[in-house]
């Protein structure tokens, strides 16, 4: 058994061996003290090599999932290694013959296809970066559902595209590994990076695979390719098949995603905004958590998508967001959906699985109830155009195309198949039977009715037994080593062992409290039982075999179908959030507008909501040419940072195809994306908050187009006042002279004000306070001008800095705002605070005698304020100002 186990790990060198012996899967070796400790579980031995005690630690068959789901996470690969024959086959050849065995997968984080290995509500990405002709291209694939889509790719944009399609693998050649001017990039995708022979990302292989992975003669009427992307595309085919041991699941047509058809959106900022995680990691709290209504795991993983990649073709976006008008119109259509949608499986992940043998009976269940109910979908929206006689827009329509499965498809055939052969109890393998309905099988019926009588008739011979023995405590038991026997206690052994029952009774078994015996008649039976169980669960696979080739032999109009599905959870989740937060329908322009009526922040809104604390204050933004740069000034706290990610937020949502939380909105598209909100150091890199600040800035400067949206809050606070300053304004005069492009700028200095006498399209704006009775209230409402305080020292008062500290904090800003700031600081650190002094060591203490009380304080003992009216207090307090004159 260990020499086949070290020549099968000698080929998966790079991988945990998870070795199957019975009920368990083993590990040995350094693969079992490496699972071991990452899945804390108990490491034992077995046997010896080469004169060393062998480590050892198992997992159990029926639960493995839980631990391999462990595994993976923690970044290991797994290959599983199976029995590939019968252990009756094995003892033909001999007593010491062994189970033939082989790896029949290689699990790995880009290649999950089992529901409790995944989130069902996120794609789980394989990707694979190539070069060829001087070009770069990116590949992706979700196996689970078969979804691939190519894209060139420049490498200065790399960053951003695998940040918003974050995958769970990247394969990348041996060259590109070793390219130090992406070396920063690698290092912080390390964990997901699978490095692969360059050999495999050839382009002409590529094209080889591709072609026969399609059946056809050319690639072009998919789209017009160039050589990285199919090199790309080659080489995740490749990495599946080897994974996969030879068996493809099914590929959608290769999707192109060219160049400038999706918003730009950098790592920084898709971090900051917070679209699908916050900066914690978490998903509660991000936009993506704010607006997913969906109701299926295809829909939730459409939603983020669309959020993560949203549009720059204003005629796409129209589409989309006539089909959320259209069912934001039709309430009681829009219900109907979602409730129906509510009871649909999740199509797209079942069938991939059945195209890869690891279906259950359960996935061809959860395809005939997803067909059942986009038939039922499909005749609410046909009827009568959506039942009221409203005119489905184009998008609608070809969602109802779409849940036929396309022109030509028929779902209604497969349908009744499953429904005949399917019965009510499904199990979770295949293997287990007993998943096939009574009455779609006769040859199926009779083997089980003779395997059922066969129980009886074992029902009948341990009465029998009983009562010719006369002891009432017999039992007649199975276990996969004896099979069935006799079973007494062994009070009761010496009676079967008797003369008079000797030759019935056959010894097999002594245990501790109880003796085990057959006969004849029962091995006879036992036989019986056996063929007839054996026979029809070997028909039931049979069976099943058949349904999966009928559900594979329709698999593109079914995976039409679950598209269809997904597009419609997402429009209607879309529409339901619209009516219920009262957005509005964005108007979509290929200009350079941008102008937001009555904008609110989506996540911050739902929050107030959520925890009682009022209505959200709306603001207007109007970015259009004449005023396309804003200088934003205010106190902390006023809501600066909040009013600069609703704009973003308001952009985003607009260009994947939703309503905004506006009162009205006008979006001359998007190309790019900016935003620098917050501060954050990156220690691993050895960058201080200041570093990190000014290389996301320069990021921006460098890469901002006259149709880019930028995001700017704070720029220059992480270091010496002039300098902070002198980089803010020399970043304002470059968007608003260089990039040209729409913008808000957040700033402290209001000496930035002063440019909007030089710069015709910078508009000076601030957040609006109220002062009453030494107090300041925050409107958080944005007005036209400037701010000429920055309130900071009220801030500090609210978060507790003690007393002392807010009473000195004024009076040094009294000094400084009164004249020449470098002198102003130098009188201050002569004159020491006083708590200072109180802080510091205090002196040897002198005895002294108690001075004679002043005469304001022997008045004062005469004083009692709470029996004062107004008028006495008054009195009482100039009579004391008297005494210190």
């Amino acid at each position: 058994m260990m020499a086949q186990y070290l020549e099968i790990k000698r080929q998966h060198p790079g991988s945990l061996l998870f070795y199957r012996m019975g009920d368990f899967y083993e590990l040995f070796f350094d693969d079992a003290v490496q699972a071991a400790g990452a899945l804390d579980i108990t490491l034992t031995k077995r046997g010896q090599h080469q004169g060393e005690d062998i480590p050892m630690c198992g997992v159990p068959v029926h639960s493995h999932e839980q631990y391999l789901s462990r595994l993976i996470r923690a970044g290991f690969r797994v290959a599983i290694c199976e029995q590939t024959e019968d252990p009756a086959e094995a003892k033909k050849r001999g007593s010491k013959s062994v189970v033939r065995r082989d790896v029949v997968r290689v699990v790995t984080p880009g290649t999950i296809t089992e529901d409790g290995l995944l989130d069902a509500r996120a794609n789980n990405y394989l990707a694979a970066l190539a070069e060829a002709a001087g070009e770069g291209a990116l590949a992706w694939l979700d196996l689970s559902t078969g979804e691939l889509t190519l894209s060139p790719v420049e490498r200065a944009n790399l960053p951003s595209l695998l940040a918003r399609l974050s995958p769970g693998e990247l394969l990348l050649p041996e060259r590109l590994s070793q390219v130090e001017e992406l070396s920063p990039l690698w290092d912080e995708w390390r964990a997901r990076l699978t490095i692969q022979p360059n050999a495999r990302f050839d382009s002409e292989n590529g094209r080889k695979r591709l072609l026969a992975l399609y059946n056809v003669g050319t690639l072009d009427s998919f789209g017009a390719f160039g050589r990285a992307e199919v090199a790309a595309a080659g080489a995740l085919v490749d990495y599946v098949e080897l994974t996969q041991k030879g068996r493809l699941p099914r590929f959608d047509v290769p999707r192109r995603l060219a160049a400038g058809q999706v918003m730009e959106i950098d790592p920084a900022t898709r971090r900051n905004l917070e679209l699908t995680r916050t900066l914690t990691g978490e998903r509660r709290g991000s936009l993506l958590a704010a607006i997913d209504r969906t109701v299926t795991g295809a829909g939730a993983r459409l939603l983020a998508g669309r959020l993560s990649a949203p549009l720059t073709d204003p005629a796409r976006i129209e589409r989309r967001l006539d089909m959320v008008a259209y069912l934001a119109g039709e309430t009681p259509v829009r219900v109907d959906i979602r409730e129906e949608l509510r009871r649909t499986p999740d199509v797209e992940r079942a069938l991939t699985r059945l195209t890869l043998e690891r279906g259950s009976p359960r996935d061809l269940a959860a395809v005939r109830d997803a067909l059942e109910r986009a038939v039922s979908l499909r005749g609410r929206l046909a009827y009568g155009n959506g039942g009221i006689g409203t005119p489905l827009p184009a998008g609608m329509a070809r969602i109802v195309d779409g849940l036929a499965g396309g022109q030509g498809a028929d779902h209604e055939a497969l349908i009744a198949l499953l429904s005949r052969a399917l019965g009510p109890d499904l199990p979770m393998l295949a293997r287990d039977g007993g998943f096939v309905a009574a009455g779609y099988s006769g040859p199926l019926d009779e083997l089980r009715a003779l395997r059922d009588d066969s129980r009886r008739h074992i029902a009948n011979l341990q009465a029998q037994y009983v009562d010719a023995t006369g002891i009432a405590s017999l039992k007649i038991r199975h276990n996969n080593v004896l099979g069935y026997y006799i079973e007494v206690t062994a009070v009761h052994a010496d009676k079967l062992m008797s003369e008079k029952h000797r030759a019935d009774f056959i010894h097999r078994q002594t245990m501790a409290g109880a003796v085990r015996f057959t006969t004849v008649a029962l091995s006879e039976l036992e036989r019986k039982v056996a063929e007839a169980g054996d026979r029809s669960l070997a028909l039931e696979l049979e069976i099943f075999g058949q349904l999966v080739k009928a559900v594979i032999d329709l698999a593109d109009p079914i995976a039409t179908t679950a598209r269809a599905l997904a597009t419609l959870d997402v429009t209607a989740s879309l529409a339901d959030l619209a009516v219920d937060g009262g957005w509005c329908r964005p108007e979509m322009a290929n200009d350079l507008s941008f102008d937001v009526r009555g904008g609110r922040h989506p996540v911050v809104e739902q929050a107030l909501a959520e925890n009682g604390g009022g209505p959200f204050v709306a603001n207007d933004c109007d970015l259009s040419p004449g005023q396309r740069l804003w200088l934003l000034t205010g106190p902390n706290m006023a809501g600066k940072s909040t009013f600069l990610r609703q704009n973003a937020l308001i952009a985003v949502l607009a260009q994947m195809g939703s309503y905004v939380p506006a009162r009205t909105a006008r979006i001359g598209t998007v190309d790019k994306l900016f935003s620098r909100v917050g501060a954050a150091d990156d220690l691993a890199r050895g960058r201080s908050t200041f570093m990190v600040e000014m290389v996301e800035t320069a990021t921006i400067l460098n890469q901002a187009t006259r149709h880019s949206l930028v995001i700017l809050d704070e720029i220059g606070r992480g270091t010496a006042t002039f300098d902070g300053l002198s980089i803010a304004w020399a970043c304002v005069e470059h968007l608003h002279e260089a990039a040209r492009c729409r913008g808000l700028f957040a700033t402290h200095y209001h000496e930035l004000t002063a440019l909007s006498a030089k710069l015709p399209d910078l508009s000076c704006h601030t957040m609006r306070i109220k002062e009453w009775r030494g107090d300041v209230i925050f409107l958080h409402e944005v007005a036209a001008g400037a701010a000429d305080r920055s309130y900071g020292i009220h801030v500090a008062r609210l978060a507790g800095l003690p007393p002392q500290v807010i009473s000195r904090a004024e009076q040094v800003l009294q000094i400084l705002e009164k004249g020449d700031q470098a002198s102003a600081a130098s009188r201050l650190a002569d004159d020491l605070p006083l708590f200072a002094a109180m802080a510091a060591k205090p002196a040897p203490r002198q005895v002294v005698s108690d001075p004679e009380p002043s005469l304001v304080e022997t008045e004062l003992r005469t004083i009692n304020p709470d029996e004062l009216t107004p008028r006495q207090a008054l009195d009482a307090l100039y009579r004391l100002r008297g005494l210190l004159a």
